[in-house]
């Protein structure tokens, strides 16, 4: 596996499958071990606060990856061919200045524990309701195709990575274990 790897993320707009039925059959009849899928743990989550003072009172906006799936197909030597779903929880904090906020996340694959083959990163436009400060989304991409060396190349020899894009003071955030108390979720 070289610089020909190539990697289709196509998003949930996307309605239809290029694959023929007698391709779509041979795959739902030879299910085979999928990539790992895992959230980021340093960006799982998103605190932006307005200020300085990093408290709940200064909070703007949140967002969390709150679940992840993954399904996959893939058969002889034809690339793995998978779908995930993703849940994201958004808030609107005390300090928020407007109703409608556009969050990005990315979603990375992974040779497992080496390194990143492809990656991409997608905007999320989130409107909050009047009476509501959180919006639930859920996300799909309906197509990752990962080519394979050959037909002993497992699906379980890669990982898809999915994480919240955030800015390095976020990151430290994150990384420093402090957390905030909602009371209202």
């Amino acid at each position: 596996m070289n610089k020909v790897l190539v990697l289709a993320l196509i998003a949930a707009a996307t309605f239809g499958c290029a694959s023929s039925e007698r391709q779509k059959a041979a795959r739902e009849k030879n299910p085979a071990p999928c990539p790992n899928i895992l959230v980021l743990n340093d960006a799982a989550r998103l605190i932006e606060f307005a200020g300085e003072e990093q408290s709940l009172e200064n909070v703007a906006y949140t967002a969390e990856i709150t679940n992840v799936s993954l399904g996959c197909r893939y058969f002889a030597d034809k690339p793995i061919d998978a779908s995930i779903e993703i849940d994201l929880a958004f808030g609107r904090g005390p300090k928020a200045d407007a109703a409608e906020k556009e969050f990005t996340y990315f979603v990375a694959v992974t040779r497992r524990n080496l390194e990143v083959i492809e990656k991409a990163e997608f905007t999320i436009p989130v409107k909050f309701g009047k009476k509501s400060n959180i919006a639930l989304i859920e996300q799909e991409i309906d197509e990752i195709l990962i080519p394979r060396a050959n037909e002993q190349t497992a699906g379980s020899n890669f990982e898809i990575i999915v994480g919240l894009a955030l800015t390095p003071a976020q990151a430290r955030y994150n990384r420093s274990g402090k957390s905030l108390k909602f009371p209202n979720l």
